[in-house]
């Protein structure tokens, strides 16, 4: 029962790492080392890997490497196609939870498992691609939070008709990694 609980407060503290929430540090047990396997489309050198930020979070959250904590980490290196693989090496390790950045690498983790929690984000549209049956009740071994809500998008044109009432149209330019679409032209 403690192990569940310690376990739910690492997947939420991951969560919380996820968006940046500054949390209160945790008092971690000095008998229990939990593993996190983590894994995004760049490479560790990218300047926007998330790696720094999240080891950051984490150790204030009181999850120290080497003492409480062992954080294996993969990058794709840009190369998308490589997920499945790199997702089933961290499988193999058995982690406690599974970080993931991306569609791609959030549909990679959950086709390699349905048993390890996976926490996700830079995804968009985690109920409209099917990771998800609910944003509110996501069910599953996967959570995560998203910044892009389908159910958003009247509101926002609403606000923007409120700042620019003359415009008559409007473009949206977005790209997701995982996107079928990515990097094409769309007439």
């Amino acid at each position: 029962m403690a192990a569940d609980i310690r376990r739910r407060e690492l997947i939420a503290a991951l969560g919380g790492v996820a968006v940046g929430w500054p949390l209160a540090a945790h008092a971690q047990g000095a008998d229990r080392v939990y593993r996190v396997g983590y894994l995004e489309g760049s490479s560790e050198s990218d300047v926007s890997s998330l790696l720094p930020a999240f080891r950051q979070e984490l150790h204030e959250l009181g999850y120290i490497e080497g003492r409480n904590l062992v954080l294996h980490s993969r990058f794709a290196d840009g190369k998308l196609d490589r997920f499945p693989s790199l997702v089933k090496e961290l499988v193999e390790l058995s982690p406690d939870v599974l970080f993931v950045v991306t569609t791609l690498a959030t549909r990679a983790a959950q086709a390699a498992t349905a048993t390890i929690p996976i926490v996700f984000i830079g995804v968009g549209d985690p109920v409209g691609l099917g990771l998800v049956p609910s944003l509110a009740r996501p069910g599953g071994n996967i959570t995560g939070i998203t910044n892009i809500a389908v159910e958003l998008t009247g509101k926002r044109l609403e606000l923007l008709k409120e700042i620019v009432p003359a415009a008559s149209r409007i473009a949206v330019l977005a790209s997701e990694p995982g996107c079928p679409h990515r990097g094409e032209s769309v007439a």
